[in-house]
């Protein structure tokens, strides 16, 4: 018997046709999904990778501003004991004003230099006019010093300085007599258009803003500048409250309360001073690219459910301009991250020297710790310091001593023969050479090839009775590392070696009597 054909009932084609257009929406709820979901993950990777470049541009500032204020802080200093030394005699004072023209046109950040005594009368200057008369008695930081024994800097509110008319910032110190009263002040005077000259030079948009502010609250610069900028108390906003509660850095979205703009702001407190910078990047700004890729996508989709439900054969030309708008967001995105590599490579690197910073440091001789346990390698240090070089400045001047530290850093960065060994500045006149497996023939090897190519310099230093610049180290290493060791330890051995080595006459090399040289295989 023939088998009966399947006859499609009007039923049967109601079902078809409704599976057909349940299948349908079923796609299209899945496509418009998957897209929206793409679009909100990339809102939040762009808001995310600016908040990185943020902090790592506000890292970059924080830098840049300690090392402004540490700069013409120093000047203040030797200012101050130059004052001690020599008094206020008229020949001294015609000496000191010379030496304040000379502070003034070797830091660029300085807008001036001034002396004022107990009364606030200005008695030496940095302006050509030397005897030009002015008070000081009724600025703030003459008041403060005048109020309070700390003898440490001050930053005070920014003013128009009388002389030009410019607006400055005033670090201060307190000036004491020999029975510890208020004696006076000696005052630097920052120019804040070095700041916003300096702030120019970042790519914030055309709504981001750039501030430095006091821990007070009180701003003292700003990009871009507004009418009341300078001066203005931010402590009752919400940018200062974050501050206060944060451990020092991070970031938030805060509408400002000086323009009503909403940013991305990236925060930091600087290491040295009570003052923190923010770099804050427009929202809107941030999400314009993000808006218009949005509305594109969402064109798409609309086009590829119409397109589903009318000519399946044309999804795969929209699938390709999906893939080429997804290759545009994955190139902005790669383009960001290299962007934020550059300024981590940045924020490694000290500025004067061009050697690993201290950070770098730290970060290394824990890695090397770690491998050398585990390889059963020999590790060295060795912490190398400029013989007198406190008196090197007093003798030719802190631009002479930053070229000397930059001359020493150039013959130990020489020392980076192979490449996970590392050179870094320390600190101040001090530095640090990592050699991860090196036993102590070795490492005395680098550091007599670190001395001799010293001498060889011949960089003359009339307070050293080598009278050329000369360096003593420490050396200490560890051939069988245990738990016990740790960088704290090793560093402090190293560093009492160097000790040794200063005591014993300088110009010489230590190493820390536990390390027992090793014959190199």
């Amino acid at each position: 018997m023939r088998p009966k054909p399947t006859v499609l009932t009007p039923a049967t084609n109601s079902s078809v046709a409704s599976t057909a257009i349940s299948f349908l929406i079923l796609v299209c709820i899945c496509i418009i999904g998957v897209i929206g979901w793409t679009i909100w993950e990339e809102r939040a990777d762009q808001l995310h990778e600016s908040e990185i470049t943020s902090e790592n541009m506000s890292r970059s500032l924080a830098r840049h501003a300690d090392d402004t204020f540490k700069a013409a802080d120093t000047a203040l200093l030797g200012l101050a004991e130059r004052l001690l030394v020599d008094g206020t005699a008229p020949a001294a004072l015609d000496r000191l004003h010379k030496l304040l023209l000379l502070r003034v046109k070797e830091l660029p950040q300085l807008q001036g230099l001034a002396i004022f005594n107990k009364d606030g009368v200005r008695i030496v200057n940095s302006l050509p006019n030397k005897d030009e008369y002015s008070s000081s008695a009724d600025r703030e930081y003459f008041i403060f010093h005048k109020t309070n024994s700390n003898p440490g800097p001050h930053i005070g509110v920014p003013f128009q300085a009388r002389s030009s008319g410019d607006w400055v910032i005033p670090l201060s110190r307190r000036l004491d007599s020999a029975d510890g009263q208020f004696a006076g002040a000696v005052v630097a005077t920052i120019s804040i258009k070095y700041f916003i000259d300096f702030y120019q030079t970042f790519d914030i948009g055309e709504d981001g803003a750039i501030a430095l502010i006091l821990g007070n609250g009180v701003q003292i610069a700003r990009r871009p500048l507004l009418a009341d900028s300078l001066g203005k108390n931010l402590s009752k906003g919400p940018l200062y409250a974050l501050y206060k509660r944060g451990n020092g850095h991070g970031s938030a979205m805060i509408r400002s309360t000086q323009d009503g703009v909403e940013r991305l702001n990236g925060y930091r407190q600087l290491t040295y001073y009570p003052i923190f910078i923010t770099t804050a990047l427009s929202k809107a700004e941030i999400l314009a690219s993000w808006h218009r890729l949005a509305i594109v996508r969402a064109v798409i989709a609309l086009v590829i459910v119409g397109i589903i439900t009318l000519l399946g054969m044309r999804l795969v030309r929209q699938i390709n301009m999906r893939i080429h708008a997804e290759q545009e967001a994955r190139n902005a995105r790669d383009a960001l991250q290299a962007l934020n590599a550059t300024l981590e490579k940045l924020a490694q690197q000290d500025g004067l020297t061009g050697l690993a910073n201290r950070r770098k440091f730290d970060q290394a001789i824990d890695h090397a710790l770690s491998h050398a346990k585990q390889s059963a390698s020999p590790l060295a240090v060795i912490l190398i310091d400029v013989d007198y070089f406190k008196k090197f400045n007093d003798l030719y001047g802190h631009v002479a001593g930053d070229e000397c530290l930059r001359q020493v850093a150039a013959v130990i960065k020489a020392s980076e023969k192979r490449s996970n060994d590392l050179a870094a500045r320390y600190g101040g006149e001090e530095f640090a050479v990592l050699l991860p497996d090196t036993n102590l023939d070795g490492a005395l090897v680098v550091a007599e090839s670190i001395r001799k190519a010293l001498h060889a310099l011949k960089i003359e230093h009339a307070g050293n009775t080598a009278g050329i610049v000369t360096v003593s180290a420490g050396i200490d290493v560890l051939t069988a590392i245990t738990e016990k060791d740790s960088a704290a330890s090793f560093v402090s051995a190293a560093d009492a070696a160097l000790y040794s080595a200063k005591a014993s006459g300088r110009d010489r090399i230590k190493f820390n009597q536990a390390a027992p040289a090793i014959d190199q295989a």
